[in-house]
């Protein structure tokens, strides 16, 4: 990918807002603005949103788990499928439709009567949230930030758990007053008032759009010879065959794949599992509060120092605190333990999610992240899809949660070895035609 020739002109929110810091930055918050509102409705409502749906239908919790399978399956595929669209065209008219679509259809589950109803409406909701949320949120930041990307990806997916504090107790208080059909249209209306002033007033995909650099950057900037040579491989473009016959794309692609299928098995059950031992869905709904906030002052924490340390490291770590909290909080009857590594599970995973991306843009770069990340994102959700419909069947078989879980904590500790292997492919030279000229081009030297 090439420069453009001329920028082009700057959103409002550039021309409104102070410029003595970079506007990377105001991009970075924008995004946790949108991540807080479409996947705070879409993930952190599907645990508050189960069991008033089985409650108020008789349907089992095999049957209601189908409908974040679909969700997460669905948005993964539609995430693969937009992904080269995204690296070709930019992602900000998939996100505009997207999120008046995620609005709409996140209103629409609280009218539904039948179970192919609730299927439907989920399949759509999770067409929405594919174009809307993940990879162009993403896609974004990984043209924006190169050397500061942890700490501003830390920045945006906070709104993910901002999504989990502020919104999961606001569904538990409106399910409790007027039951799914008032909270639903309510977090919906949310997602679109929110989402659609901030994709057109604030968003720009690329910076050398509005005739910026990466980082903010002043053009001609003296680099040291590592930062250039990772500017090269952050610029090299890459096929989904060429990406496929590499052992770090396999690293990645199954790792995430494991450690979100019990991961997301976990928090979608979370709220009913918890309601018998913390004595009501009110308190039981609270852990979702007590989650995301854990996530948010981890993700802050790690965004500070992931940009200069081994991730593939780090990820390891996150994945083997998060299994042994998950083992430790099935077989405890204590209910401050359970405060407690709830938190502790908190910790780890909204920095799940933030590691995956950095992986595939540190391996992939940022020239083809879309359609990389797309097929590593469709795996991982997938995955999420199967944990909850998983956790379901084996609960209903089992009589209760403790097997289910063990089982995903299991899947954790084998995602913590899959992830060992997710290590750059070899280099190719700078010197190679379809890189170097972009690569002198962000350096400033043009």
């Amino acid at each position: 990918m090439t420069a453009p020739t001329a920028p082009h002109a700057l959103p409002p929110a550039a021309r409104l807002l102070p410029r003595r810091w970079f506007y990377g930055w105001n991009i970075a918050i924008a995004c946790a603005l949108l991540m807080m509102v479409g996947v705070g409705v879409g993930y952190y409502g599907l645990p508050i949103f189960l069991k008033p749906l089985r409650d108020a239908h008789g349907w089992t919790t095999a049957e209601v788990s189908w409908a974040p399978a679909i969700y997460f399956c669905v948005s993964g595929l539609t995430a693969a499928i937009v992904g080269p669209y995204v690296d070709k065209y930019g992602p900000l008219r998939f996100m505009l439709i997207g999120s008046v679509i995620n609005g709409v259809s996140a209103a629409l589950i609280g009218i539904v009567n039948e179970l192919w109803q609730l299927y439907l409406v989920y399949f759509v909701f999770a067409v929405a949230f594919g174009m809307s949320s993940n990879i162009a949120v993403n896609a974004i930041l990984t043209r924006w930030f190169i050397r500061r990307r942890a700490l501003a990806m830390s920045i945006s997916f906070t709104g993910v758990s901002l999504g989990g504090v502020v919104l999961a107790p606001i569904a538990s208080r409106l399910i409790d007053a007027g039951g799914l059909e008032l909270a639903t249209p309510v977090l919906g209306a949310l997602v679109i008032i929110t989402a659609v002033p901030v994709i057109l007033g604030v968003i720009v995909f690329d910076p050398r759009d509005v005739g910026m650099l990466p980082d903010g950057d002043p053009p001609g900037r003296a680099q040291p010879a590592d930062e250039h040579a990772a500017i090269a491989a952050q610029m090299r473009p890459w096929t989904r065959a060429e990406a496929i016959r590499t052992v770090g794309f396999w690293g990645i692609l199954i790792a995430f794949l494991l450690v979100l299928i019990a991961q997301t098995g976990y928090v979608v059950h979370q709220v009913t599992f918890l309601e018998d031992r913390l004595g009501s869905r009110s308190a039981a709904a609270f852990t979702i509060s007590v989650t995301a906030f854990g996530s948010i002052v981890a993700r802050l924490a790690v965004g500070i120092f992931a940009d200069n340390v081994d991730r593939r490291l780090l990820t390891v770590i996150l994945f083997v605190v998060q299994a042994t909290a998950i083992m430790v909080i099935i077989h405890t009857d204590s209910i401050p333990l359970t405060w407690a590594l709830t938190l502790v599970f908190g910790l780890t995973i909204g920095n799940v999610y933030m590691m995956q991306s950095l992986l595939v843009g540190e391996i992939f770069g940022m020239v083809s992240f879309g359609s990389i990340f797309g097929l590593i994102s469709l795996a991982g959700q997938v995955g999420s899809g199967l944990g909850p419909i998983g956790v379901g069947i084996i609960h209903d078989a089992t009589g209760g949660y403790t097997v289910p879980f063990t089982i995903t904590a299991l899947l954790t500790y084998l995602a913590a070895f899959a992830v060992l292997f997710a290590r750059p492919a070899r280099p190719r030279a700078v010197a190679d035609s379809a890189i170097a000229p972009t690569v002198r081009t962000l350096s400033g030297a043009e």
